[in-house]
C-alpha cells in the first residue's frame, strides 16, 4: 500500500532548506543594497504583472512578514513532501502559476507580493485532501493543520486594507480544488478483501443462526 512509502530523500530535504534560504536571501540583497523588488509582484489586469506569478512569492515587505510566511511554509512544504510525495511537484507548481493567475484576475490594483499565497494553498490542500480520502493519518494530519493554522480562515476575507486578502483566497480555492482532482492519486486508505470460507459458513443456517452440522457417528447414537 502507499502509506508505506511515507519518506524522506536528502535532496528533498535539501531542496526543501534551499527554498526558505532563497527567500531570505532575497530579502537580504533588497535590504542590502536599498532595492525594492515590490515592482516585481503581482499586479493585477496588466500584463507586466502576470511576471509576479512566479516572482511574488520571493518577495517579502518586512522581516516581520517573511518570518510570518517562513515558518507555514516550511511546515507544509514538509508534509507535502512527506505524505504526498508522487504529486508534490505538481500541487506546488500547478498551485503556484493558477493562483498567481487567480490573483492576477480578481485583487485590487497594488502589488501582490509573499509567499503566503502558496501557504493558503498549501494548508488548503493537506487539509481538504484528509478529508477527501478518509484515510486516517491523513485526516489526522488534516486536524493538526487546523490545530495549527485554523485562525488563518479570517484573511481569506478582507479584513485589513494592507494584506492581499485575494491572493491568500486564490491560494486557498486552488488548495480546495487540487484536493478534489488528485483524491485519487498519492496515499489511499488501506482495502480489506475478505475471503470466503465454506466450512465456516456451514457452521451457520439461513437466518444466520448458529446450527452446526450433526456428525454421522452423533446421528447413529
Amino acid at each position: 500500500m502507499e502509506h508505506q512509502n511515507f519518506k524522506y530523500t536528502r535532496s528533498v530535504v535539501s531542496f526543501l532548506f534551499f527554498i526558505i534560504f532563497i527567500l531570505w536571501l532575497i530579502y537580504f540583497i533588497e535590504i542590502k543594497f536599498g532595492f525594492n523588488f515590490n515592482k516585481y509582484g503581482v499586479y493585477p489586469q496588466r500584463i507586466l504583472g502576470l511576471r509576479g506569478i512566479f516572482l511574488s512569492p520571493f518577495i517579502h515587505s518586512s522581516t516581520k512578514h517573511l518570518f510570518n510566511n517562513s515558518i507555514p511554509l516550511f511546515v507544509m512544504l514538509v508534509s507535502l513532501y512527506y505524505f504526498y510525495r508522487k504529486i508534490a511537484n505538481k500541487v506546488l507548481l500547478f498551485g503556484l502559476v493558477l493562483t498567481g493567475l487567480l490573483t492576477w484576475f480578481i485583487a485590487r490594483p497594488s502589488y501582490h507580493i509573499g509567499a503566503s499565497g502558496i501557504v493558503y494553498l498549501l494548508v488548503s490542500f493537506i487539509f481538504f485532501s484528509g478529508i477527501f480520502r478518509k484515510y486516517y493519518r491523513l485526516t489526522a494530519l488534516s486536524l493538526i493543520v487546523v490545530f495549527l493554522y485554523g485562525g488563518m480562515i479570517w484573511y481569506i476575507f478582507p479584513t485589513e486594507e494592507r494584506i492581499s486578502w485575494e491572493g491568500h483566497l486564490s491560494g486557498f480555492i486552488v488548495g480546495f480544488v487540487f484536493s478534489y482532482i488528485y483524491r485519487k492519486k498519492g496515499p489511499q486508505p488501506e482495502k480489506f478483501h475478505f475471503t470466503k470460507n465454506e466450512e465456516f459458513e456451514k457452521l451457520f443456517d439461513e437466518d444466520g443462526n448458529f446450527n452446526p452440522p450433526i456428525e454421522e457417528d452423533q446421528e447413529k447414537e
